[in-house]
């Protein structure tokens, strides 16, 4: 189902955006040399449940997923990239960290990812990073009334093309709003001027991921971890974005977004 949400929705949305915006600064600020997954689980948990939010992922359990899924954020590391459930694993300089969180806060919800290095970072992570960005502000560009669906997967799918990286179709972005997934689907590679007219009131979960070197994924032995098939790398981009009658409003946008590189 797709509900185009009233102005006084969307700022309810803009409140849940802007703690999930708080929440993926927090883990950025954490994930460090030496951190383990599980205490970067535990904070987050401890942060939702001071703000009286609630996870969109606790007790989820979708086709896909061997579920219920049972913690409050995403954590996937170097070749893994979606749905990374948070295990016994120490971060390591050099690692490439996947942080995906969405929460509820009064009814409404919001849904943000971001990739960070710990310590000292790679080139080819740093781009494969920066490419992951650029195509979710490419996507955020065009998402303007009168423009379609297929102009936003169009527009994540060019930058992925002059970077050189695969895109996988398997999953991409959603609608969002009452509930974490809602229509439409916003695939991250398609041809501008199909799909469904946007339109103010529209909200969207945009979220390019790229692997290096291959559009195939495979799961690991939790039935959620995603991973890439051949064990290249991996970066996850990812903001709620409200059509308004004038530009996008991106409600998740962090403070400060110039960084990927966390050192310590």
């Amino acid at each position: 189902m797709i509900e185009l949400k009233t102005p006084a929705e969307i700022q309810r949305m803009h409140v849940a955006g802007r703690f999930v915006a708080e929440a993926l600064s927090e883990v950025g600020r954490l994930a460090d040399v030496g951190v383990n997954l599980l205490d970067l689980e535990r904070h987050v948990r401890g942060m939702i449940e001071r703000r009286g939010a609630e996870s969109c992922y606790w007790d989820y359990a979708p086709s896909f997923g061997s579920g219920p899924f049972r913690n409050v954020i995403c954590l996937s590391v170097n070749d893994a990239v979606l749905h990374g459930l948070p295990h016994d694993y120490t971060l390591r300089d050099g690692d490439v960290l996947s942080a995906d969180l969405a929460v509820s806060v009064d009814g409404w919800v919001a849904d943000s990812a971001r990739t960070v290095v710990v310590g000292t970072a790679a080139e080819e992570d740093l781009r494969l990073i920066r490419a992951t960005e650029e195509a979710l502000e490419a996507a955020i560009e065009v998402a303007r009334p009168g423009n379609r669906v297929g102009d936003l997967s169009a527009a994540i799918g060019a930058v992925a093309h002059d970077y050189g990286y695969p895109v996988n179709t398997e999953f991409g972005g959603h609608g969002i709003g009452r509930t974490m997934h809602e229509g439409p689907h916003v695939s991250n590679k398609g041809r501008a001027g199909r799909g469904l007219t946007l339109r103010p009131g529209l909200a969207l979960a945009l979220e390019p991921w790229f692997a290096r070197t291959t559009d195939r994924i495979v799961y690991d032995a939790d039935g959620w971890t995603i991973r890439s098939a051949d064990g290249s790398r991996t970066a996850h981009s990812e903001h709620t974005v409200a059509i308004t009658e004038d530009a996008p409003l991106v409600l998740t946008r962090r403070v400060t977004e110039a960084s990927v590189t966390k050192t310590g």
